[in-house]
């Protein structure tokens, strides 16, 4: 069994956030693979369904961001899940908006979800997409924020540009999880990143 996981942040009034492009790709694979958002259990709203031969269990942690690991971790154990078979979906500063990342284990380059997860899984070892959603600029393509700065970027919505954009990339998402559950890590890799 797969459990695919979406990151971001409960609430209608985060719907729209940066921080949760997670769940908005989450959701579009969820539609296109039939699957429903019909139960809730360890904290998560989630769905069950198959693709393409494989049983497979997507879920939106609903502890907010930085307690998303409490989630993930319990349904890890509750479905018996090999790490190896985690997907964790995620917002990137360090990639711009057009632009997704796979990969397999290493840190959590400062994104708090992914910290949680790995805290309460004691392991970084399982697979992200990280979905680029580019980092604030000012004066002349100055990039140097505070943290205060950060958060209030990645808390505040898309511009219409950018939505524009986002939604070009948020199948390219679904796509690279058929590709992940049907190829595997190393194809999925080569062909989108």
């Amino acid at each position: 069994m797969k459990l695919i996981v979406g990151l971001g942040n409960p609430g209608r009034v985060y719907a729209n956030n940066r921080h949760n492009v997670g769940f908005v790709c989450l959701n579009h694979f969820a539609r296109m693979q039939g699957i429903r958002f019909d139960k809730r259990q360890g904290r998560a709203r989630i769905g069950l369904g198959e693709v393409a031969g494989s049983k497979v269990v997507v879920a939106k942690p609903q502890t907010y961001m930085n307690l998303s690991g409490q989630s993930v971790s319990f349904l890890v154990k509750k479905f018996n899940i090999n790490l190896n078979d985690l997907l964790v979906i995620h917002d990137d500063l360090d990639l711009p908006l057009n632009k997704i990342r796979i990969r397999y284990g290493g840190s959590s380059g400062g994104h708090k979800g992914v910290d949680s997860i790995i805290s309460e899984l004691r392991s970084q070892d399982f697979i992200r997409i990280r979905v680029g959603i580019g980092r604030p600029v000012k004066n002349e393509g100055f990039t140097e924020f505070s943290e205060d700065e950060i958060i209030n970027y990645v808390l505040s919505d898309f511009t219409p540009n950018e939505k524009q954009t986002i939604t070009q990339v948020i199948p390219r998402v679904s796509e690279a999880i058929l590709c992940l559950l049907t190829e595997g890590l190393t194809a999925a890799m080569n062909q989108y990143n």
